[in-house]
């Protein structure tokens, strides 16, 4: 231990001395990194750059618009009273016919209920009595039609039969269009 000495230096004697600058090697190294970054996508930036700058100018006009309107003239608002004034009279109008439509089918809703009631009475009535009700309906029916077209009503003729009456399926003649036909030869085809 005894060969360590210690000096102590005066700094005094330092003002005559010129220091060499301090180099970190630290920014050196981030300097040619943003260097080699902008070289790489330098276009890249300035067409991002751009394209901000005109969306922030966009929106800013956008935004001057709606907080501020055009001042209206004297004109513009009676060309607007009269524009509303004209829809309101639109929907009078509209509303007034719809009315008119709803009564109309009130009216003839209310028509065809007391219809039914009427009937539905008589079918009553004509069941108490003893009648057939279906038979007093198609009564008063077909009077209601024979007084209001005054036209005269045709019996009905009775039904021809379907097929004469020699006709035999099992013999296979008569009129039948259909013959017996022998099944197909061969294995089956089942499955």
């Amino acid at each position: 231990m005894d060969d360590v000495t210690i000096e102590d230096v005066d700094d005094h004697d330092s003002t005559f001395r010129v220091k060499p600058p301090l180099k970190n090697q630290d920014l050196s190294s981030l300097t040619l990194a943003v260097g080699d970054f902008l070289s790489q996508y330098g276009w890249y930036l300035l067409f991002g750059t751009v394209m901000l700058y005109l969306l922030i100018l966009h929106l800013s006009k956008r935004r001057s618009s709606q907080r501020s309107p055009n001042p209206q003239t004297p004109q513009d608002a009676t060309l607007v009273a009269r524009r509303q004034e004209a829809m309101e009279a639109a929907r009078r109008k509209m509303q007034e016919e719809l009315d008119a439509k709803a009564a109309d089918f009130k009216e003839k809703h209310k028509l065809q209920e007391e219809e039914k009631r009427r009937q539905k009475i008589e079918m009553w009535e004509s069941m108490q009595q003893g009648k057939s009700y279906k038979g007093a309906a198609k009564l008063s029916q077909t009077t209601e039609e024979a007084s209001s077209s005054q036209t005269v009503l045709k019996p009905k003729t009775d039904k021809k039969p379907l097929r004469s009456t020699d006709y035999n399926p099992l013999t296979g003649q008569g009129g039948g269009s259909c013959s017996w036909r022998p099944g197909r030869r061969g294995p089956s085809s089942g499955g």
